[in-house]
């Protein structure tokens, strides 16, 4: 996510996103009052207003729109902000509906009247988060190619090609596998990082799941596999075949959901053992945030932006005063089991510094 401008003072921040992940970060940063500003295309008809009507005509405007609701279509990965016109050419005239689809690497201008700290941090976040490296693994029946994902760029690391016997030679066929495998698992290992790095293996036909059952004796890397994808190419092509998919939006994605499973969790597992530095619900986590307790506030995504404007004006306030007293808010997506391990307790829970009686 490029910062174009941050004016916090006067409430205008204008971002331009480049990943997918970007779009997550605005949908859960952009809420209804904000005033947004982007290149859009809108329908204008041509002529006087009693004139004979014509077909109108889509041309391509910068509008301003006062934000009524965003949306997120996790199906299309696509991010919409709809509202009313209040800054358009006069062509086009303001009052109207209008909804903007939100680009990747489109400028967009956020006017709010008051920039929570927890939106500026995860803007700023975005900006200098450096992409993990992602292995990506293509094997089939004529062998593999592994390359290293950094950003939008794939570095071929290794590549191996076989001949496989027929069935009728069913004992040199598993042998030759099994080589395979071994030398692919090795070329993993050589350029595995660590706990952070997550595996995606890609395959034309049915080794790929052959070789995720063999990955069983490597447990440590088979647990870092966050997909299994097919593909119509094999080796490097369909390395760049399953790019074009979104192998990277997913692998971001991955690593902000484990962030948050990580505090669900913890959550869970101190009410488990009744300690007493965890709160749950609005009111007794407001108590713990009067005491400067609370070291990590965690909400649903939903139970911020639907709730009722009092609600969520209370909600703001409780996330201002914990970030004054240098807790951290964590927004938590209902995409996911721990979203709805959180909304069981009713969509606000914290982690505590000390117990608070």
């Amino acid at each position: 996510m490029k910062i174009l401008r941050s004016d916090v003072k006067h409430g205008v921040v204008t971002v331009m996103p480049e990943v997918l992940d970007d779009l997550w970060i605005l949908y859960n940063i952009v809420e209804k009052g904000d005033k947004v500003y982007a290149r859009t295309s809108r329908e204008i008809r041509m002529g006087e207003r009693y004139d004979r009507p014509e077909k109108g005509k889509r041309v391509s405007v910068t509008l301003g729109i006062i934000v009524k609701n965003v949306t997120w279509d996790n199906s299309m990965n696509r991010l919409r902000i709809h509202g009313i016109i209040c800054d358009a050419p006069e062509e086009v005239g303001a009052g109207s509906h209008h909804t903007i689809n939100v680009s990747l690497n489109r400028p967009l201008k956020i006017i709010k009247e008051r920039w929570m700290k927890h939106h500026l941090n995860r803007l700023r976040r975005a900006s200098v988060h450096k992409v993990p490296p992602v292995i990506i693994v293509a094997i089939d029946d004529e062998g593999y190619c592994i390359g290293i994902l950094r950003g939008f760029g794939v570095e071929i690391r290794a590549e191996e090609h076989i001949t496989l016997p027929g069935k009728s030679r069913a004992d040199d066929r598993r042998r030759i596998l099994q080589e395979l495998f071994k030398s692919a698992t090795n070329t993993m290992e050589e350029n595995w990082s660590g706990e952070e790095t997550p595996i995606v293996i890609l395959g034309l036909g049915y080794i790929k799941d052959y070789f995720m059952k063999y990955l069983e004796k490597k447990p440590e890397l088979k647990r870092r596999v966050i997909d299994v994808k097919s593909v119509n190419n094999t080796g490097r092509a369909g390395i760049y075949e399953a790019l074009r998919s979104g192998i990277l939006g997913k692998a971001l994605k991955h690593m902000r959901m484990m962030r948050e499973i990580e505090s669900v969790e913890e959550i869970l597992r101190r009410l488990g053992k009744d300690r007493r530095d965890v709160a749950y619900g609005v009111e007794n986590v407001q108590r713990a945030c009067v005491f400067g307790a609370v070291e990590k506030l965690l909400l649903t995504d939903s139970c911020l932006r639907e709730a009722p404007d009092e609600k969520r004006r209370a909600l703001e306030d409780l996330m201002r005063k914990v970030e004054e007293k240098g807790g951290e808010v964590i927004m938590v997506s209902t995409e996911h089991e721990a979203g709805d391990k959180l909304s069981s307790l009713g969509g606000v829970a914290a982690l505590l510094r000390f117990p608070v009686k």
